[in-house]
């Protein structure tokens, strides 16, 4: 063999061999499976790079991925001055919202509404018939392993053992579906493609199909009941984007051919097929009328290498960020990874036995989820990740900015995915340009706003198509001070004063101004938000009468105490600002502050008024606990016991993201039984039919979280709230399991980091840690608290007790790891 040649099959085939190894160690605890194929969406596996999105089905006669692209969304660049009489209305808002008229305060707030977000939209289905000369069929195997995002499906049909892998590369930006037989000449197949939206096909050449069309101009949202939901203009270029989808086919021995029908394989022995697309998007401010041939180059380049240098390609760059974690409870005794997941879920459902293997499943699937759907530039994973089946997706499958988008990103930090976080950023940068139009045309507001809903076009006004939104939801308008929590987070997680400077404090400045001219006095010494709302509940004002639109909510208080406090830190960090610093202090002690109801509980509303739906899934007052720490246990605890008993008044059972924002609230009060209880329902296997909001939270058979219907957040937000029981940081010192649960009595996890910028590993037995390492990527004095007494290798730093158990100070240098002990 030539000596070139050898040494590169080597280089490709070597390291692929070890990885494929890693592979075997971890599919247990790594896998999703089935013995049998998806009947439903909602059975079907997740596969992602980011960009491009497919749903498996993994049938035998016909093989079907649903395939989306993160940028195809109806619509085009939005005019955000949509309403020039909204300003008008403001005032006379606020005049009845202070006389208590709430009701006329609510129908006035509906005149000062925009347009409604667009949506995200499915973009192929491609199909794989296939044809066995025999009808006898074996044996059926279907997975997911998450460890190496490959999807496989093996079967038996006349004495012939069948397999298809299947996979989606960043490197390569094309999905890969890799078909073998143990007997040869034995594949014969149909690959044919279509879509929901209008499309044309056309051959390439004897083995390229290519499907294309143009995305509609607008989609109503799913809720709307309309004539013509779906409206297409095929002279607009500005609204409405182009699409494509190309399939290519190769195989050694196989004679392939093509027409507009699909391609026709037959006699393979094995065939390799490449799917790439794209679509003429280029920026949330730019009509999407470009012409790159990016699909077309993709798949070029991609059928140009072999088959094992794609797969290594994709398992080295999908390592590099899924292997930073490691997650095992009770050294997986209990565990039934030989059970198929549907049974496995059914019987963990039935509380036979903890199962603590599927916990950790469940939290490593969440990371997986979010490589898998969140790396294009601009584009953040949607209400639904990357996957969708439907026109008019449910919610239009936006970025909802009540709470839905921030959860998808509660994780990327402290579970060690903070370049996936980039795409928020970049999201929230588009609004804060949309969002200062919105500010000064329907305000007459300096700085920039954001409200409900936004999409690909970073949509910033309130939604509701002029004054047909409920107020609840349509009208709320702190979605950018939220979002901005996401900027200051980064920075405390990596230390990137780059970061802080360029991009967060000028971004959190800005919605900052915004604030200072939204606040109002209340005639009583106070600043306040006037309409308020508390997202999507309502408060009885009288007897028989409800209203949704109020005076300084908690929630709105705690999110603006929040950003002037990051704010106030950020500008000291910086050591600029000094007289903008004291106007935030000044402005902060004039908000109203918070309130204690007759209940005992933190009070949602500006007065201690009952809410319609006492259980409501939205806890939105309780912000201030979780994501923020305006409230602690530590730094206030009498606050903290009134968020407490909030959650208990609000009860347990739940829709599935709210189970998720439960699960981190409860692990922030330390208490990780209750925290751990949530967890347990998340898990909890829910059928396809029925919106039951009060108690239909849990996942589906494919682990997609259920809202009902499936919404990703809650996946997110599962995996954020196991991170936050194990390891927290928001008080400036590293927490070693706060809030442990009984059930996790012994365990060991990689990985995590801290604010501080320190990844964290430790093993813990009998609820104490025996040993941590902890890495300083940039240096300073790191403050440990633990249950049990710690020492450091090689340093003479003492454990001192202090109230949460043990504090053990590391005066740290950056890149050097610390190995920490059990002193008892």
């Amino acid at each position: 063999m030539n000596q070139g040649l050898k040494a590169t099959l080597l280089s490709v085939v070597l390291p692929l061999c070890m990885q494929l190894t890693a592979f075997n160690a971890n599919a247990q605890n790594n896998t999703l499976w089935y013995k049998q194929p998806a009947k439903a969406w909602t059975e079907a596996l997740p596969i992602g790079n980011g960009r491009l999105g497919a749903m498996i089905f993994g049938g035998v006669n016909d093989e079907l991925l649903q395939l989306n692209e993160s940028t195809l969304w109806s619509g085009g660049p939005v005019k955000q001055y949509v309403n020039p009489a909204a300003f008008q209305y403001l005032a006379q808002v606020r005049e009845a919202l202070f006389k208590g008229d709430y009701q006329t305060a609510r129908e006035l707030t509906k005149k000062m509404q925009g347009v409604y977000s667009e949506g995200f939209l499915p973009m192929a289905d491609l199909h794989i018939k296939q044809s066995y000369n025999s009808a006898k069929t074996g044996s059926y195997y279907r997975d997911l392993n998450i460890g190496n995002a490959v999807a496989t499906t093996k079967y038996t049909v006349g004495g012939v053992n069948y397999k298809r892998e299947i996979f989606a590369s960043a490197p390569d930006q094309v999905i890969v579906i890799r078909f073998t037989a143990d007997k040869p000449k034995q594949l014969n197949l149909k690959i044919n493609t279509n879509s929901q939206l209008r499309f044309q096909k056309e051959v390439l050449n004897a083995n390229v199909l290519r499907l294309s069309g143009k995305a509609p101009a607008h989609v109503e949202p799913s809720y709307v009941d309309s004539k013509n939901p779906i409206v297409y203009a095929n002279d607009d270029k500005c609204r409405g984007m182009r699409y494509e989808v190309q399939a290519k086919a190769i195989s050694n021995d196989g004679k392939i051919t093509a027409d507009t029908s699909g391609i026709t394989v037959k006699g393979a022995s094995s065939l390799t097929l490449y799917v790439a697309a794209a679509t003429s998007f280029k920026a949330y401010n730019q009509c999407p009328d470009g012409d790159e041939k990016v699909a077309e180059k993709n798949l070029d380049k991609a059928a140009a290498k072999p088959y094992a240098q794609l797969l290594a390609a994709h398992l080295a760059d999908y390592h590099h960020y899924f292997n930073r974690v490691s997650l095992k409870f009770n050294e997986n005794k209990g565990s039934h990874a030989e059970l198929p997941t549907d049974a496995r879920l059914s019987l963990y459902n039935k509380n036979q036995g903890a199962d603590p293997g599927i916990e950790a499943l469940y939290f490593q699937y969440g990371r997986y989820l979010l490589i898998s759907s969140s790396r294009t530039p601009g584009v953040p994973a949607n209400l639904q990740g990357i996957w969708n089946k439907e026109l008019r997706a449910p919610w239009s499958s936006n970025y909802t900015s009540n709470i839905n988008v921030q959860m998808n990103y509660w994780m990327a930090e402290d579970c060690n995915l903070s370049e996936m976080h980039q795409p928020l950023f970049d999201l929230i940068k588009g609004l804060s340009e949309t969002g200062t139009e919105v500010a000064k045309d329907f305000y007459h507001a300096k700085g920039w706003v954001t409200h409900h809903n936004t999409d690909l076009w970073a949509l910033a006004n309130p939604v509701g198509d002029l004054g047909h939104g409920d107020p609840a939801w349509a009208n709320w308008p702190m979605g950018g001070d939220w979002l901005t929590r996401h900027l200051w987070e980064h920075y405390l997680y990596t230390g990137d004063k780059q970061f802080l400077k360029n991009t967060a404090y000028p971004l959190m400045k800005g919605a900052a101004e915004f604030t200072f001219d939204w606040l109002v006095p209340d005639g009583q010494g106070h600043l306040v938000t006037a309409p308020s709302m508390s997202p999507e509940n309502e408060f009885i004002y009288a007897e028989g009468k409800a209203s949704d639109v109020s005076v300084s909510t908690t929630m709105d208080m705690g999110i603006i105490r929040d950003l002037f406090d990051n704010l106030i830190a950020a500008s000291k960090v910086l050591g600029v600002d000094a007289a903008f610093r004291d106007s935030l202090i000044a402005k902060k002690a004039k908000l109203i502050p918070y309130q204690i109801g007759s209940k005992g509980q933190l009070q949602e509303w500006y007065k201690d008024q009952e809410s319609p739906d006492p259980h409501h899934r939205h806890v939105s007052h309780l912000y201030s606990v979780y994501p923020a720490n305006e409230i602690s246990i530590t730094a206030s605890p009498e606050l903290a016991a009134a968020a407490k008993r909030t959650l208990e008044l609000r009860g347990d059972e739940s829709t599935g993201w709210s189970l998720a924002w439960k699960v981190n609230l409860w692990a922030r009060l330390r208490d990780g039984n209750h925290a751990y209880k949530l967890y347990r329902d998340l898990l909890r296997l829910t059928g396809e039919s029925g919106y039951n909001y009060s108690e239909g939270g849990g996942l589906y058979p494919n682990m997609f979280d259920a809202h009902p219907p499936f919404q990703i957040d809650g996946n997110f937000g599962g995996t954020s709230g196991l991170a936050e029981m194990l390891l927290q940081s928001q008080d400036g010192n590293v927490h070693l399991l706060p809030a442990l649960p009984d059930a996790w009595t012994n365990g060991e996890i990689k990985g995590l980091v801290a604010r501080g910028a320190y990844v964290v590993d430790m093993k813990w037995t009998g609820g104490k840690v025996v040993t941590a390492g902890i890495l300083s990527k940039i240096g300073g004095q790191c403050h440990i608290i633990t249950k049990s007494k710690l020492t450091v290798k090689g340093l003479n730093a003492v454990p001192v007790k202090v109230k949460d158990g043990y504090e053990l100070v590391i005066n740290t240098e950056k890149g050097k790891s610390y190995q920490l002990t059990s002193s008892l």
